[in-house]
């Protein structure tokens, strides 16, 4: 959920002037996934391709909005879109009908009738490194910024929660392997000769879920000689650098609560934000660390220790008054703007 603004948008023609460029939907799409992967999302989210028409479905203008609404769906019908990139997906709930009734419904409707596809990217655009949440972190100035979530890799380690590796001789390895190939949930089993301690052994990796680690774990319990060569590794998904929700900054030089707070208005072109102060804290304390979330940030804030804490949803205030931090509630304003930029090119 982003800062808001009334809904802001942009009409893109693909290609540059003079050059009229078409584009399949579905290569283009292919290109936005790259731009911002949709396994970055939060699991909550519902992002990506929403609604698509029936192909071949070329692209020749793409309308970019913060929020699709009814008006703005109007607007793109007029301006011959092609496919609306909504910020905000106007579908979360599963539809389990398409009529006039409701308004999710009638964006649906008017989307198929005109043939317009419709993408939303939401909270992958916020963990992105060139996104939303590090937009946000200019406004501050100098200084240096990490995720608070950090992502991981969406594909690696592609199956199994757990490695298990462990040594068999010939005598044991024919019945071992018939026991574990019934286990359900196993992948990556392979096998490689060695020696171990002058004697030819087979080497047998194999990848797991956790159920089927205490079945695997079971079966080699019942041989001391394959328990006592047995290794389990857990597989971690590495983490994806400057990718992840929320972003806690470090300011070069430490600035009052006033300056900052200016700051952050000239940089989101605001003439006023809602601020909460923290007990026992000024318009003049100092501020070195700022926590910020593009949305509400309720789950992503919490816990995190700062001088000051930028959200778009003020019900966070009790948090503020509960510790030594302030928070800034930015409600109207639009930091999905500049994304466009990045996207025409």
């Amino acid at each position: 959920m982003p800062l808001l603004r009334p809904p802001l948008h942009h009409v893109c023609a693909l290609g540059r002037p003079p050059v009229r460029a078409l584009m399949n939907l579905r290569e283009l799409v292919s290109a936005l996934n790259d731009f911002a992967s949709p396994a970055l999302a939060e699991s909550w989210d519902n992002v990506g391709l929403l609604v698509e028409p029936s192909p071949p479905h070329t692209v020749n203008t793409l309308f970019l909005t913060n929020d699709l609404t009814e008006e703005v769906m109007e607007e793109a019908v007029q301006k011959k879109a092609d496919l609306v990139l909504s910020y905000h997906p106007p579908i979360f709930a599963p539809l389990k009908r398409v009529t006039w009734k409701t308004w999710k419904e009638r964006l649906v409707v008017r989307a198929l009738e005109n043939r317009i596809g419709i993408y939303s990217p939401h909270t992958a655009y916020d963990a992105i490194p060139h996104g939303v949440n590090n937009w946000l972190t200019k406004g501050l100035g100098t200084c240096t910024s990490v995720p608070l979530h950090p992502s991981t890799a969406p594909s690696s380690p592609a199956e199994g929660t757990h490695r298990v590796e462990f040594c068999a001789d010939a005598e044991h390895l024919d019945a071992v392997l018939s026991k574990i190939k019934d286990i359900p949930e196993i992948s990556c089993l392979t096998t490689l000769p060695v020696r171990v301690e002058g004697e030819e052994q087979t080497r047998v990796s194999l990848n797991c879920s956790q159920k089927a680690l205490l079945e695997v774990v079971a079966l080699l319990s019942q041989n001391s000689l394959l328990y006592h060569k047995t290794e389990i590794l857990l597989l971690q998904k590495p983490l994806l650098p400057h990718t992840g929700m929320g972003r806690l900054c470090t300011l070069s030089e430490p600035l009052s609560l006033s300056d900052t707070v200016e700051r952050i208005k000239g940089h989101l072109g605001l003439p006023h934000v809602r601020l909460a102060l923290g007990a026992g804290r000024t318009l003049e304390s100092p501020v070195k660390k700022v926590a910020l979330c593009a949305g509400s940030g309720s789950s992503v804030l919490k816990g995190t220790e700062a001088d000051l804490y930028l959200t778009a949803v003020g019900q966070l205030f009790p948090m503020a008054q509960q510790c030594e931090g302030c928070l800034a509630f930015c409600r109207n304003c639009c930091p999905f703007s500049p994304l466009c930029v990045a996207l025409q090119s």
